[in-house]
């Protein structure tokens, strides 16, 4: 919690225009909220005081998933995955956005947000954050998860402890390790190496007993080709840097080792191509081979590492001590999926989660692959991933389509997809058997570069029609459009998600998928492919809602419609469901209903710079996070206006980023019975006390422990309930 975001909740009642020494207005006299413009009772709804930080409601977010690694309701090898999560999301933070933070100050460019917080402020409160998670996220793991895994028999100890004998571990590094490493020494003449991004390495301060006097050498851990744990014995494992810090005599022969310590280097990692370049494709794996050189943004060392070396990695890396962060315990814990990846152990994990087939595209008596154009046909089709099953619908629909003769085009956006998904290997037999094949693949998309890339090349080798994206642009929309010869015309086919066509991410993220052959939407969704793949701007659409260009705007229509229905005395509400939530325009539109006295509820499970609670600006605002077995990815915003009710889901969070700069689909949901699916969804988040924080007025997010209800058990329960079901019968449009 910021100091600034608890001073924008505690004296609304205050009058902000009193300088010290003023009067105080009298008992009876209205306080004008806080943020109110002088002589006015109105809050200025732009005051920095009433938006959190961005960097720092981030850094709240990995927080939850830190306080999931504490909570001993989840089984040890979930507790242990999410120390993993935290660390990797961690890595991704400072390669990115804290990246972004030096540059605007290298840059000298004073980019305040809404929050007005400056780029060295933002600095010093995450640098502050991180170190106080850091240590909780090392204390778990070497107080709590380790002793726990070896009372099961896992075993993760350094050599000393490990009961190996010396024979044995020193045959394994002769063996496995040595092969591999190179020693690099510093110092007359060579200067400091290079060190990669993310990489483990090994300080070593040697003293040559011939010349009586100390040199430096460094040796990269390689962890990248071997295991990070190495086993030896059953389920007993050493890390590996305690094997190679064992045998530093074999690497530095007639030298004594004075000390060694272990370093790890984090460097900005975010690039932009230039939109002019004549070859998107290979600008971008320019940019990637440039990627491993970025700027260095963070330095993490041995909490006990001796001074003068750490000294010295300062100089030698140009970072500054802000950027130092001394870890207690192993660094690195990301490497923890290796253990996670043990067979058996069931006792120690959640109980697997098979998604079920959604009952519209169920099979039927005769056990043949039920026919998704027909299901379609029959009415809108809603499918909750994971609770449902991405390959027997999504991926079914696409192999229809494929092996249809009717079929004329397939037409599919990538922003991330996985190697095991059928999507792209069907476009490719797609584009063989002479049909169009499309495919918007966005090669800007952050640390999924190389696996786009490679589809790329893949569907223009078969003759698929493929597209970069456009330019000043990322093609963010989760769109799949088929094109069927039905009759003398043709009947468009659409699938509009919240989440990308990743099969392993449709098992781990909660996401939502719309099926229709709605003709608005279709042509909506094929004039769309049509701008992306030839020359203009995203435009106004029939239904749909399109970013950069019309899809904030007509938001923040339906929040002022939902405000008027509000004041003429009917019924209304709003409700939303997002990731993510810092577009300054959207959250003041929100504060207005609020002010208004519309109810409005949130499901935020990442950044939130809205404050909610705040007398006078939003305290009928109820922010709640659920951070839990799934990651909640869905998009979802509705309006209630008496009989009235207004859904849309699509790939947009209300980000500057996503409005502005990105192409976002919104598509609405029309059909009651989908609806109602939503809105239960929505419910069943708000009012979850297991897996739930809530947001107050001083900024500080609160878990609910009441642990009576988990909207992830409630769905999966629900899932298996209408998969024994059979699903309505519906009226072919």
């Amino acid at each position: 919690m910021t100091e600034k975001a608890a001073t924008a909740a505690e004296v609304v009642a205050t009058n902000g225009g009193v300088d010290a020494g003023q009067a105080e207005p009298a008992e009876d006299t209205p306080a004008p909220a806080k943020g109110a413009k002088k002589g006015s009772a109105e809050p200025d709804l732009a005051d920095p005081m009433l938006f959190a930080n961005r960097e720092l409601s981030w850094l709240d977010f990995n927080d939850r998933v830190l306080q999931l690694a504490e909570d001993d309701l989840f089984p040890l090898f979930e507790r242990m995955k999410f120390l993993a999560i935290f660390a990797t999301n961690l890595d991704e933070f400072f390669m990115v956005r804290v990246a972004g933070l030096h540059d605007q100050l290298a840059a000298q460019i004073d980019a305040r947000g809404p929050d007005g917080l400056s780029v060295s402020e933002t600095l010093e409160g995450i640098a502050e954050r991180v170190r106080a998670q850091d240590k909780r996220h090392a204390r778990q793991f070497s107080d709590v998860i380790c002793p726990a895994l070896a009372d099961h028999g896992i075993r993760i100890v350094s050599c000393a402890d490990s009961g190996a004998p010396d024979e044995t571990l020193a045959q394994i590094f002769h063996d496995q390790i040595f092969p591999v490493l190179t020693p690099l020494a510093v110092g007359h003449g060579r200067s400091f190496p290079y060190i990669s991004n993310l990489s483990l390495s090994l300080a070593v301060r040697l003293r040559d007993p011939d010349a009586d006097h100390d040199v430096f050498a460094r040796v990269k851990v390689p962890k990248e080709v071997l295991p990070r744990f190495v086993e030896v014995g059953p389920e007993t494992f050493i890390p590996l840097e305690n094997i190679i810090a064992k045998h530093l005599d074999v690497l530095f022969p007639s030298m004594e080792i004075v000390s060694y310590d272990l370093f790890r280097v984090t460097r900005d990692a975010d690039f932009e191509v230039s939109d002019e370049a004549d070859d998107l494709l290979q600008a971008v794996e320019d940019e990637l081979r440039r990627r491993r050189f970025g700027e260095v943004v963070r330095l993490e060392v041995d909490a006990g590492i001796d001074p003068e070396l750490r000294d010295h990695l300062i100089q030698w890396l140009e970072v500054d001590e802000r950027e130092v962060f001394d870890v207690e315990g192993l660094l690195d814990l990301s490497d923890l999926w290796q253990i996670d990846g043990l067979k058996g152990h069931s006792d120690l994990r959640l109980p697997s989660w098979t998604p079920l087939t959604h009952p519209a595209f169920s099979a039927d008596d005769s056990d043949e692959p039920a026919d998704v154009f027909a299901a379609m046909r029959a009415g809108d089709i809603l499918v909750h991933f994971p609770y449902q099953s991405f390959a027997n619908s999504v991926e079914r629909f696409v192999k229809q389509a494929v092996a249809d003769p009717n079929v004329l085009a397939i037409k599919l956006t990538v922003y991330r997809t996985s190697d095991d998904s059928s999507l792209v290997p069907s476009l490719i037999e797609a584009a063989e058997k002479g049909k169009q094949a499309v495919c918007l693949v966005e090669l800007k998309a952050r640390f999924d570069e190389r696996r786009n890339i490679k589809w790329s090349r893949a569907l223009e080798e078969v003759g698929a029609h493929v597209v970069h994206g456009i330019p000043g642009l990322k093609a963010h929309a989760k769109i799949l459009l088929v094109v069927r010869r039905e009759g003398r015309g043709v009947r468009h086919y659409v699938m509009i998600g919240t989440g990308n066509f990743h099969a392993k991410n449709a098992r781990l993220y909660e996401d939502f998928g719309l099926f229709t052959v709605d003709p608005d939407i279709g042509d909506d969704v094929a004039n769309l492919f049509n701008t992306l793949t030839g020359y203009g701007r995203p435009r106004r659409m029939r239904k749909v809602l399109v970013a950069p260009s019309w899809l904030r705007e007509p938001l923040l229509a339906e929040i002022d419609r939902t405000i008027a229905a509000h004041e003429a005395g009917l019924p209304a509400r709003i409700t939303m469901k997002m990731n993510s939530l810092v577009d300054a325009r959207c959250i003041q539109a929100l504060y207005r209903a609020s002010q208004a006295g519309v109810p409005v509820d949130l499901n935020v499970r990442g950044i939130c710079c809205l404050i909610p609670g705040i007398p006078g600006v939003s305290e009928n605002i109820r922010v709640v996070s659920v951070v839990g077995r799934f990651l909640e990815h869905s998009r979802v915003y509705s309006f209630h206006r008496d009989d009235e009710h207004v859904y849309y889901i699509g790939s947009a969070d209300l980000m500057p980023r996503n409005l502005d700069t990105r192409v976002e689909l919104l598509t609405p949901v029309e059909d009651e019975e989908l609806q109602a699916e939503l809105a239960d969804t929505l419910e069943r988040c708000l009012a979850d006390d297991t897996f739930a924080w809530t947001l107050d007025r001083d900024g500080r997010w609160t878990r609910r422990d009441g642990r009576t209800r988990s909207v992830h058990l409630e769905l999966m329960e629900t899932a298996l309930a209408q998969s024994a079901g059979v699903p309505a019968a519906g009226k072919e449009r």
